[in-house]
């Protein structure tokens, strides 16, 4: 509802100012109008001063202050209605809302960097760190160049230099499980095909794609049967390897398989903070007000009282939360199963049994065991 009440109020701003601005143009071609005709009647004859004298009583009954005055009103008196609503829809301050944490700048300052160079901003991100004075922070910069070199050259139909990358890291690609390298030979032996190239394309794929054969023997089959199309692969049954979503999607996993080499999330840590960040705001404004009230402060708790769901798209992996201690789980504290098949913290069993080899019962059901009967669970 607020958000409707929002746009009809932008919406009516920028009518008023579309109004405006066509009204000022008509005035300003009105006074063109009539200069260029005080012009033309200047030339033709010699009383000057009548002339001009006729001008000066024709611009003041246009009075185009006037006009262009009352046009800015409107605009004026639209807008500032629009700029209450958007106070009273929103919170302007939202200082309240994030807790003072000790964060080292020059670290704040590599994120920003690194940030800029991930989204391919060069320019913008060697010109923070010279402002900021993180000479360091430059080094984050080659690997992100060599990247969208790699994804320029792609842009260009030219798969060598990322051919060249996915061979130099082989070894760590094929411990992932990636087949970024095979795609990329696909591709190429396609785009040779495409020009009509069977010889060519066989001699490409003995090279380069027999050594796939024995663990993607479907895949290696169907490269084969193309061989029968080439110069038309677009009228056989093999159009999925021609479409332009190949490119796309391949650029797309070299992009994530490269930021992932370099110890990197695909997506910017930056943003992500970011966007979840103003997902949770509302929530977040909501609590401090409340805790206000209440004459409480909520940056001194250890935990947020409240529930504060971010989506899927933020959810990045498992944490259990312990039901008895209410804290999540760590590599000192892990999940442990019970033979009932609940599951607690492991410093929830110690306090529990109070002993290694004393039963104890579990806090959900009538089932008794000892430390020794309890597995460690991994997420």
């Amino acid at each position: 509802m607020e958000l409707d009440l929002l746009k009809e109020a932008f919406d009516r701003v920028a009518k008023k100012q579309k109004q405006s601005s066509s009204k000022t143009l008509d005035i300003v071609n009105q006074i063109e109008k009539e200069i260029e005709q005080a012009i033309t009647k200047i030339q033709t004859t010699s009383n000057h001063t009548s002339v001009l004298t006729e001008l000066k009583d024709k611009l003041n009954e246009l009075a185009p202050m006037n006009q262009l005055d009352s046009n800015q009103k409107d605009i004026n008196l639209a807008l500032a209605k629009y700029t209450k609503l958007l106070e009273k829809c929103f919170q302007p301050d939202i200082s309240r809302a994030y807790r003072n944490v000790d964060t080292d700048p020059h670290v704040l300052n590599e994120i920003i960097s690194t940030h800029f160079y991930r989204q391919g901003l060069f320019d913008l991100g060697d010109c923070f760190t010279n402002e900021a004075r993180e000479p360091n922070a430059a080094s984050l910069k080659l690997p992100f160049v060599e990247m969208y070199q790699i994804l320029e050259s792609m842009r260009e139909r030219d798969l060598e230099p990322a051919l060249a990358w996915a061979a130099k890291n082989r070894g760590p690609l094929t411990q992932n499980g990636s087949t970024l390298e095979l795609k990329l030979h696909q591709l190429q032996f396609v785009e040779i095909l495409k020009k009509g190239n069977r010889d060519e394309a066989l001699k490409y794929a003995r090279t380069h794609l027999a050594r796939f054969a024995a663990t993607h023997k479907g895949s290696i089959q169907k490269l084969m049967a193309c061989l029968l199309w080439a110069g038309r692969l677009d009228q056989s049954p093999y159009t999925e390897f021609t479409a332009q979503a190949q490119w796309e999607e391949l650029a797309h996993e070299l992009a994530r398989q490269f930021c992932g080499l370099l110890g990197q999330s695909y997506e910017s840590p930056l943003e992500v903070a970011i966007s979840a960040g103003v997902q949770g705001l509302p929530t977040l404004l909501k609590l401090s007000t409340v805790m206000a009230g209440k004459k409480e402060e909520w940056q001194n708790m250890k935990q947020l009282p409240v529930a504060l769901d971010l989506g899927r798209e933020f959810q990045f992996h498992s944490v259990f939360v312990c039901p008895v201690l209410r804290e999540p789980a760590s590599e000192e504290n892990p999940p442990m199963l019970l033979p009932c098949g609940h599951v607690l913290s492991k410093q929830s069993i110690v306090k529990l049994s109070k002993s290694s080899t004393r039963p104890f019962k579990c806090p959900y059901c009538p089932s008794e065991a000892t430390i020794s009967q309890c597995r460690q669970l991994h997420f």
